[in-house]
């Protein structure tokens, strides 16, 4: 049995004047990671990302997603080198196709949204590696574009996806997998295999990681909560989505997904938890050491 990275999710349905007692308090509470959104037109998650980075000092913050079509790689390795030169060994980055409908508000959605990520990722890769990097795709071209500051360490490159081909690309290409906040245990065991088996026979299973969400609530009303967010994010209640109940029920879910595959979970608060610190402490305090025992 594999204990899993534990680590709190920062969604948009949460100000972002709000981030910084989140950041500070998942350090404190001793989790592991703190994953931020780029949900349009919500918030940045490169912005997000940087400001939890300064604001804490050990947390490992991801980044799940940012969309390829709405940043150039070009900029995108820029923004992430930067980072990952400033606060090493601490920032994922993923990337995505994005939700085709808000693309196409932005005014850039593509044919091929697989083919624009496979470039982009591609050449973000060799970018962030510190190589010089020439290509012609369909959508990504690059000239002889170098990083004058690459960063002085792998960055973790993760990918996105639901569907079968975008599950495969992210086991061919990706570092990991960040999969969709509404999934049971059973969607996360699909989704990990079909990524898997994705992956090019040169690379190991090891090292592949699998990030998975839990919509989470505690107190005397935690699962008529959860009940209420649950379709909010495209599930109906009732279909083993989520969790709500005391610290033992919230680590039985957690360790549930990651007996699933997953090697990280981010537990999110419900939209309406009257009091997130006080929720992220007993994830640290009480949520954490129950699966550390385990």
């Amino acid at each position: 049995m594999t204990t899993p990275r534990l680590g709190i999710a920062f969604v948009p349905t949460h100000a972002p004047e709000s981030l910084r007692r989140l950041a500070t308090t998942a350090e404190e509470a001793g989790l592991d990671d703190l994953w931020v959104w780029e949900d349009c037109f919500k918030q940045s998650g490169l912005g997000s990302a940087a400001a939890a980075l300064a604001w804490t000092d050990r947390v490992r913050v991801g980044i799940g997603l940012m969309p390829a079509p709405l940043r150039s790689t070009a900029i995108t390795a820029m923004e992430v080198a930067t980072l990952a030169r400033m606060f090493p060994g601490r920032l994922v980055a993923g990337v995505g196709h994005g939700v085709q409908a808000w693309m196409g508000q932005a005014g850039v959605r593509v044919a091929s949204p697989l083919t624009l990520l496979r470039e982009h990722t591609t050449a973000l890769r060799s970018l962030l590696a510190g190589e010089e990097v020439t290509t012609t795709g369909r959508y990504v071209t690059l000239d002889a574009v170098r990083l004058d500051w690459p960063p002085t360490e792998p960055v973790p490159l993760w990918l996105g996806g639901v569907g079968p081909r975008s599950l495969a690309l992210a086991g061919e290409l990706g570092d990991g997998l960040i999969l969709a906040n509404a999934l049971t245990p059973d969607d996360v065991r699909e989704a990990a295999g079909a990524a898997r088996a994705g992956r090019d026979v040169s690379r190991t299973d090891a090292g592949f990681d699998v990030h998975a969400t839990l919509i989470a609530a505690t107190g005397p009303d935690a699962q008529e909560r959860v009940d209420r967010e649950v379709p909010l994010w495209g599930r109906e209640a009732g279909q083993g989505v989520g969790a709500g109940g005391d610290a033992a029920t919230i680590a039985a879910a957690v360790q549930a997904l990651a007996d699933a595959g997953a090697t990280a979970v981010a537990v999110q608060p419900t939209a309406d938890e009257p009091d997130v610190e006080g929720f992220v402490r007993f994830l640290g305090r009480e949520v954490a050491p129950l699966l550390s025992a385990r």
